[in-house]
């Protein structure tokens, strides 16, 4: 059988600098590719998360920015999202909550969700 791995997942993004920011200021997450053409017509961003065992990142997440988009993404309902865990899900909580980002809770099953500036949302999981 083939054995297939996550390598990365991509959102568009509308403020580019504003998304960067927030993943950095949110999640940790760092610039680990740059792609950007001489014509300027898009940017895209790969951030990694922390490393794996093996010294390479677990996971990316793919930030494009298009020049010509003047007007933010409709994301519909919104039921797509990426799911990250934290050691320390009561200092997380803490950090989000005073960042205004939790968009939904359930407490009582061990998780919640933050928004990122175009609406995307990100599930926050107790490393277990």
């Amino acid at each position: 059988m083939m054995k297939f791995k996550m390598v990365h997942s991509n959102r568009n993004v509308f403020d580019l600098e504003k998304s960067l920011k927030f993943y950095k200021d949110a999640l940790g997450f760092t610039e680990a590719r740059r792609i950007a053409p001489a014509d300027g017509s898009f940017i895209v961003v790969f951030l990694k998360d922390e490393l794996s065992a093996d010294g390479a990142p677990a996971f990316r997440l793919e930030l494009t920015w298009l020049k010509e988009r003047d007007t933010p993404y409709e994301l519909g309902d919104n039921e797509i999202h990426l799911a990250v865990s934290v050691e320390d899900f009561n200092a997380a909580y803490t950090m989000h909550k005073g960042m205004n980002c939790i968009c939904y809770e359930n407490l009582a099953m061990g998780i919640y969700f933050i928004a990122d500036p175009d609406g995307y949302w990100v599930e926050i999981l107790p490393k277990r």
